[in-house]
Parts: C-alpha cells; structure tokens; sequence
C-alpha cells in the first residue's frame, strides 16, 4: 500500500513540475526568438574607409583623431573682423578626398596653434546660395572639395588651392600671412597612411 501511496505522489510531483518546465522552454524559445530578429533586423555595420565616398561621421574625429576642428572656434568674417590671419578649408564628411586631407587640418592645428583661426567648413550650406561678399566664405569657394584658401590679417587671400595641398605650401603661405617664420622641416611634411581608417603627417 506505501508503495502504491508513494507511486501515486510521484505521479502528482510529475504533473505539477510539467507547467514549470513548459514555461521555461517557451521562455527559452521566446529569447532565441528575439535574438534571431535581433541579427536579421540590425542594420550591416558601416565599413569606415578613406577610399570611399560614405558618410562614416566627423571624418576629423575618425580620421585625424582631432574631433574638436569642428565646430570651429571662429568664423572667417570675426577673423577679418578682427585681422586674424585665418584658414580655412572647404570639405565634406562623405568625401574620400576630404577624408585624406583631414590629417593634414589637424596638423595645421598642432604647428600654429593660437596664432590662426583654422576654419574648417562643410561645403552643403554653400551650395545654390548667393555670395554675400569678400566676408562670406561662398565668395571664395570654388565648388570643389578639399579647397584650401589662406587669408592675411588685412583680409588678402596668400594661398587659394584645391585637391590634396602639400603641408609645406600652406604651412609657407601661413608664415607668410602671419611673419612668423617656421622651422625648415615643417615646409616638406607628407602624408603617409597609417592603416585603412588613419593617417598621420610626418616630416620628411
């Protein structure tokens, strides 16, 4: 009779534990149901790269590891305001060109420091707008990217290029707009590629 009792409670102990555990293989389905929409529904990520043309996001931040280019401190109206020796660079984030050249901005930064307003410009704000005079950088953009123009203290422009300016000759132009002289290595820098995402400037 005690066995028969005892066979009889296993049997409920069995029946009882049956809900739990179908609860926890729906709970489990449910999870690996998630996780599977998870991976199909995410997006492919963005493969950053300074040979394309895509939007990777703040090409100085990614690719000259100097974020803080942008905004800048300056517009190029308060520095001919003031009679600032200023630079400023035309570009865009989803441009390979701009991407290769950010190192060369940044470098611009360290070498000079206070003695420039630096002024990078994203050239979409620029385009199919009237030129509002000598104050406005649309009246020196030429409507192609990267385009380096290098103002005097009097506002007269020492150096206006476009493409992948040497360091050398802005840094030149800079001395010049500014008197102050540079140290001689500083006018053959180079750009050299570090890997896919970074390049640096170096002396050479």
């Amino acid at each position: 009779m005690a066995q028969t009792e005892g066979s009889g409670m296993n049997r409920r102990v069995g029946i009882e534990a049956a809900p739990r555990w179908a609860a926890r293989q729906v709970a489990l389905a449910a999870t690996l149901l998630a996780l599977l929409l998870g991976v199909a529904l995410c997006p492919a990520p963005a493969l950053a790269s300074l040979t394309n043309n895509n939007y990777d996001g703040n090409i100085y931040a990614l690719y000259a590891g100097n974020g803080s280019l942008v905004p800048p401190r300056s517009t190029l109206e308060k520095a001919l305001a003031d009679q600032r020796a200023a630079v400023v660079i035309y570009y865009l984030d989803d441009d390979a060109s701009s991407k290769q050249f950010a190192p060369v901005v940044s470098e611009l930064q360290r070498l000079w420091g206070n003695n420039i307003e630096l002024i990078p410009l994203t050239t979409d704000p620029l385009q199919n707008r009237a030129d509002q005079g000598p104050s406005d950088p649309a009246h020196y953009w030429h409507g192609r990217i990267p385009q380096v123009v290098v103002f005097d203290p009097q506002g007269q422009v020492v150096l206006d290029a476009e493409g992948q300016v040497g360091l050398g000759a802005i840094n030149a132009a800079v001395s010049q707009a500014t008197g102050i002289n540079i140290p001689e290595e500083f006018l053959t820098s180079t750009t050299v590629s570090i890997n896919e995402l970074n390049a640096e400037v170096v002396n050479r």
